[in-house]
């Protein structure tokens, strides 16, 4: 399996838990508590999950620092495209989503991308 693959298989994870947290804190979480203490509580658990993922995918599949980058930023690239085009699909229109990236909780939702983007290059494989 290639640093690409790997890269899809990790971003694919993690958005499928992530949608899974997102529909709880949208819906439940930030109406009780407000929008930027819900993602702040959900950032951590999808982090967290995130190392996990990327730990037995890096198990199965070693890859040197450089594919663990690649790896990391495919997943990225994978991410932002999904939650894009997920935002559409809900009828959000482009300049919409890419504002929402400048309030206090986007800021801190993008982050938290840019820190599971970043996660490969800190994990050392671990054995199954």
């Amino acid at each position: 399996m290639t640093a690409l693959s790997l890269g899809l298989r990790y971003s694919a994870g993690v958005f499928a838990i992530a949608f899974a947290l997102g529909t709880i804190r949208t819906l439940w979480l930030a109406p009780a508590i407000g929008a930027i203490a819900a993602v702040a509580i959900e950032v951590p658990l999808i982090l967290a999950l995130s190392w996990w993922w990327g730990r037995r995918l890096l198990a199965r599949q070693p890859l040197s620092l450089a594919g663990r980058a690649v790896m990391g930023g495919t997943a990225f690239v994978w991410l932002m495209l999904a939650e894009f085009g997920l935002a559409f699909a809900f009828g959000r229109a482009p300049g919409a989503y890419l504002a929402s990236f400048f309030t206090p909780e986007g800021l801190l939702g993008l982050a938290g991308q840019l820190v599971f983007a970043a996660l490969p290059l800190f994990i050392k494989p671990a054995r199954l």
